[in-house]
């Protein structure tokens, strides 16, 4: 009788490793995907939205600027990076009066205060307005360069160019044309 039992557990054994046997020949198995960190190729954007942002710094001089936008977006690879959109900005520079600064856009670096002003430019100082579609405004540089589509006006002239650059500090203006061959257009409001 012991032999019978042995027998039959033997079997059943036998049984049981033959069928995972031919399990695992015809079931393929499951693939266990893992999640790595690596890129695909496909780079993802990840970034900090900010609504109604100000920017409120000074320089060493005393000079004063102030940067306000509907909407900042910090640039994910460098934070000191800020995008900004509806910009509005003021400049309070010592003995001189407010230089007033307008675009659709801006890119602001919050460590040297340099700003990049785009598309629908518009600077209001004193009575002088000039209009373009690119603005670098540079405190390192002690200067604004305005470009593209520029357009000057005053109480008296309408001046049109291809750039206007102007020094900050002494408020010196050069204002020139990219190709020699074309003048400046200045027309007289009377």
């Amino acid at each position: 009788m012991v032999k019978k039992t042995t027998s039959r557990v033997f079997v059943i054994f036998f049984l049981i490793i033959l069928i995972f046997l031919i399990y695992l020949k015809f079931y393929p198995k499951k693939e266990i995907k893992e999640f790595s960190d690596t890129t695909t190729g496909e780079e993802t954007y990840n970034s900090n939205i900010l609504e109604n942002v100000e920017y409120v710094s000074k320089d060493v001089k005393g000079n004063e600027y102030i940067i306000r936008a509907r909407k900042g977006e910090i640039d994910i690879n460098n934070n000191n990076i800020i995008f900004l959109t509806k910009v509005n900005s003021v400049i309070k520079l010592n003995n001189s009066n407010l230089i007033y600064i307008t675009s659709e856009y801006g890119k602001y670096n919050t460590v040297n205060y340099d700003t990049i002003f785009s598309k629908e430019v518009m600077i209001d100082y004193l009575d002088n307005k000039i209009t373009g579609e690119y603005l670098d405004f540079s405190i390192n540089r002690n200067n604004m360069i305005i470009s593209r589509n520029v357009v000057y006006t005053n109480l008296e002239n309408i001046l049109k160019a291809d750039v206007i650059e102007v020094n900050i500090e002494t408020k010196d203006t050069k204002i020139f044309m990219y190709n020699n061959k074309k003048k400046i257009n200045i027309k007289n409001r009377d």
